[in-house]
């Protein structure tokens, strides 16, 4: 198989590597090659956090250069903005569609783009929902990341089934269930 590239972008806190490791253990699960890397920003501030996972039959190294993701998971629009020329041409954005100012925009040193999707629309497929509101439907706003996970899932070859034990071994006990309901949350917007 051909290496997967695939990104995972988002402000510190929201559960960008947990995310990553639920990736990876599906591809490993399915015996590919899996490298992760984890990039921190200014993550306890609020600050860019990017996960890299690549996965196939042999993988030399864990980054994702530009142009080369095959998938960009991004859990807010700005964060998919400022990654998006990392997407391959044929690339697919996954993206909470929600807002989450940065400390420039916060003390008023920057104003929060307009129109962001929709930019990113004219050269690349964009799949959006507000993920953070539908965790909140189902009693955890901290899920929506599993939510996002569930749209990407669809543009894999995984079993929910599969999906449904990586997430069992890769999250917290209490959370268990909370997180298959997300992610099953997300599989069917993605339908």
């Amino acid at each position: 198989m051909e290496t997967k590239n695939i990104m995972i972008v988002g402000v510190g806190g929201q559960g960008t590597l947990i995310a990553s490791r639920i990736l990876g253990g599906i591809a490993t699960t399915a015996g590919y090659d899996v490298k992760l890397s984890e990039v921190h920003g200014m993550a306890q501030r609020g600050g860019s956090v990017v996960t890299f996972v690549r996965y196939g039959d042999y993988v030399a190294e864990p980054i994702v250069e530009p142009g080369q993701a095959d998938v960009l998971i991004a859990f807010e629009r700005l964060e998919a903005k400022r990654y998006a020329h990392y997407l391959k041409k044929d690339g697919v954005l996954i993206v909470n569609d929600t807002r989450i100012d940065p400390m420039p925009v916060i003390i008023g040193a920057a104003e929060y783009p307009e129109g962001i999707l929709e930019e990113i629309e004219k050269e690349h497929t964009v799949y959006k929902a507000d993920a953070t509101a539908i965790a909140i439907e189902l009693g955890n706003a901290r899920c929506f990341n599993v939510v996002i996970l569930g749209m990407a899932a669809r543009h894999m070859d995984y079993a929910v089934e599969d999906w449904h034990r990586v997430i069992e071994r890769t999250v917290k006990p209490a959370t268990i269930e909370i997180n298959k309901k997300a992610f099953d949350a997300g599989y069917a917007l993605a339908e």
